[in-house]
């Protein structure tokens, strides 16, 4: 993790990369372009790229009519607006129907610091794994979510993936590739697990570093696919460490938390300690680091919920 990268421009980038190939992508955004970095396409591709206007709802249902053509429709917006003022037609037109739509929201959980609660999501992935039909995924870095573009490009059906704004540590190398459905022991460790997903996975990195100096070894485990879920390997992990931490940028109602909490009802003696948004909606703050730390999802408070954990065990 030595360097930073955007998420968003990986993702851009990508997307001129896969359309230079494959004719039948199309791109849609509602007034955002330059933001969710779209514009890469169309500045490419101009007769492939639709600019929707401040009207979510009107792209969703343009995008449903392009893929019943054969397209593959990537739609994008900030990700509050493309779950919540599109619920209707999302879940109309792409999970009932299910269409080849990839909804892509960009300024995802509270990345957006300086917008507030207006504009950061922090419910979003509550709203999409609740839909039938709906693969829910977030990427760790620049590199996952290049790999997810590919991916989500040759699957078939609608996904929903999740953008951070800023610029996130680099955790893995262009070689790695990634599939729907897997989760990723990033770290080894015996004590404690620590699944997280998005920007929280280097923040469990980097705790982990910290817990190692103190003789705790911390297992990091990337799910990057919130749905679908491995339920298997969930409870194969938990069965061995006994102790797990779920860690997201996301209310702990509804999203990987209450994933993994699901899968785990049926086992015993099993210690669940969730970080996440504490059922209230974000704020506005002088910078991200800020807003996580108000929130609690830091490093710090990371190494002080293990430690926690660990005394409470023994």
């Amino acid at each position: 993790m030595d360097k930073n990268l955007s998420i968003r421009e990986a993702y851009g980038a990508t997307l001129v990369e896969l359309g230079k190939v494959d004719k039948n992508i199309v791109v849609l955004d509602a007034d955002l372009s330059t933001s969710t970095m779209s514009c890469y396409f169309e500045k490419e591709f101009p007769d492939r790229f639709f600019e929707m206007g401040i009207a979510e709802q009107n792209m969703v249902s343009v995008a449903t009519g392009l893929t019943l053509t054969g397209k593959t429709a990537f739609c994008n917006t900030f990700s509050v607006f493309i779950t919540g003022r599109a619920y209707d037609q999302v879940r109309v037109g792409a999970a009932i129907s299910k269409t080849n739509i990839k909804l892509v929201g960009s300024s995802a959980g509270l990345s957006d610091d300086d917008d507030g609660a207006t504009h950061q999501s922090i419910e979003d992935i509550s709203l999409m794994r609740s839909l039938p039909n709906m693969a829910v995924i977030v990427p760790v870095d620049a590199i996952e979510a290049k790999k997810m573009t590919e991916y989500i490009s040759r699957y078939e059906g609608p996904v929903y993936m999740r953008i951070n704004k800023q610029k996130l540590p680099v955790v893995f190398d262009e070689e790695w590739e990634f599939k729907l459905g897997k989760i990723y022991e990033i770290r080894k460790g015996s004590d404690i697990a620590i699944f997280a997903n998005g920007i929280m996975v280097s923040k469990a990195l980097e705790a982990a570093k910290i817990l190692q100096k103190e003789g705790i070894n911390t297992g990091v485990f990337n799910v990057s696919t919130v749905k679908p879920l491995d339920t298997e390997y969930i409870k194969k992990i938990a069965t061995k460490y006994k102790k797990v931490i779920i860690a997201e940028e996301h209310s702990i109602i509804g999203g990987l938390g209450s994933a993994i909490t699901d899968a785990l009802r049926s086992l015993k003696d099993i210690s669940i300690t969730l970080i996440g948004i504490e059922d209230v909606f974000g704020r506005s703050a002088c910078s991200y680091e800020d807003l996580l730390s108000h929130f609690g999802l830091s490093v710090k408070n990371i190494v002080n919920k293990v430690k926690i954990i660990n005394r409470e065990e023994k």
